[in-house]
């Protein structure tokens, strides 16, 4: 039989992920000695009452059957937790559970575009942006994020035709992977941008909790106009290590929200009732262990960071996320030569920037997911190595 399999699929491919877990299970069965910084899945556990939660729902029969539906106590939490911690009121109505905001943003463009229509996206960016986008059918546009902007859009320098025809941007603070945060202004400004083109916003919103020295973690939608011209994807995954239970939603402009919602009624019968207990859980329960969680993501990254530095390679401190976006050495013409060159010689795997398009090129990214004396142990293995020096 022929082979079967849409054009539309050769877009895309099995990707850099897949070949770094090829490159870890040879290397393993060879016995070597690997430090794996490539992937971002927390390996601190759930909270206990979050498990208990779902443990309880799981033991009830009846809450096995179609949910069809977001539980009106879970929106109750949202909101109130929404109304608590950023101080933004949001009615029920104004929000949907998503199965992770990767599945949430990978169908919305899809609800909110027509074929055609512009969609602005970061570069370098994470790869479901350009995957819902291109699968909606629209043209997409990439604004560059540079260091020497501090990796914020120059708002300025998207031409004047494509900010006319744009229909969604796409932006995200605390951004994995460039580890950075975006100030107040800069939210002011892409506000006054949207509504002047009469853009609609997506603010990703994964890593509000996981932010650095001192800074205060935000929502997009506290600041003033943000709700008239926008909608964010917030996620429980990193904040409270569930990232299999795929808890996310889409909170905001209400039109935006019910074309989302319509759209997944097509293709989704509703949350697992025990998942969504657990989300209850985690939003109405304790939140020092987040904060505490958090000081330990800062201090595996100051001993990554840190440790980098002392050696000589000048990696500066990620603002937030759990990962360190670090500009590849001298002697090295791409990232993934470099990417190579750490897993061969050093046993350290991480992931070539242009993995994340390509602004991404000439840089590498690594996950904060093992604990400090470990990854003291992988800066030594870099050390000891020797491909700092590459030339």
């Amino acid at each position: 039989m022929t082979t079967i399999g849409s054009k539309r699929m050769q877009h895309f491919s099995t990707g850099i992920f897949t070949e770094l877990n090829e490159k870890r299970d040879a290397m393993e069965k060879q016995g070597k000695k690997l430090y794996n910084l490539f992937v971002g899945t927390p390996d601190f556990p759930p909270a206990p009452h979050i498990m208990e939660a779902v443990q309880k729902s799981a033991a009830n029969p009846e809450d096995y059957k179609y949910s069809l539906r977001d539980l009106p106590e879970l929106l109750d939490a949202v909101s109130d937790y929404y109304q608590e911690r950023f101080q933004v009121s949001v009615a029920p109505d104004m929000i949907t559970g998503v199965h992770g905001s990767q599945e949430g943003i990978g169908h919305v463009c899809m609800a909110l575009c027509d074929p055609g229509d512009v969609v602005l996206l970061p570069n370098p960016g994470y790869p479901v942006f350009e995957a819902g986008a291109y699968l909606a059918q629209t043209e997409q546009y990439y604004y560059e994020l540079k260091e020497e902007n501090a990796f914020l859009p120059v708002l300025s320098e998207i031409p004047e035709d494509i900010a006319k025809r744009a229909k969604v941007m796409i932006v995200s603070y605390p951004y994995n992977p460039v580890c950075r945060t975006a100030p107040d202004s800069f939210y002011d400004e892409l506000i006054a941008f949207a509504k002047k083109y009469d853009i609609f916003v997506i603010h990703d919103n994964a890593y509000s909790d996981i932010i650095f020295d001192g800074r205060v973690g935000g929502s997009f939608l506290q600041h003033e106009g943000a709700m008239e011209v926008g909608a964010e994807f917030f996620s429980l995954s990193k904040s409270y290590n569930i990232t299999g239970a795929r808890v996310s939603f889409m909170i905001g402009r209400k039109d935006a929200v019910e074309a989302l919602k319509l759209l997944r009624s097509q293709i989704d019968f509703g949350t697992f009732i025990p998942v969504q207990k657990g989300a209850i859980a985690a939003l109405r329960g304790p939140k020092d262990y987040v904060k505490e969680q958090c000081q330990k993501y800062q201090e595996r990254r100051d001993a990554l960071c840190g440790g980098f530095r002392s050696i000589g390679w000048n990696v500066p401190d990620s603002e937030g996320t759990m990962f360190v976006w670090a500009p590849i050495p001298e002697g090295y013409t791409s990232s993934r030569e470099f990417a190579n060159a750490m897993v061969e010689k050093a046993g350290v795997l991480c992931t070539p920037g242009d993995a994340f398009g390509s602004c991404g090129e000439g840089y590498v990214r690594f996950a904060l997911v093992l604990p400090p004396e470990e990854l003291k142990k992988a800066v030594q293995a870099v050390k000891d190595s020797g491909i700092l020096s590459a030339e």
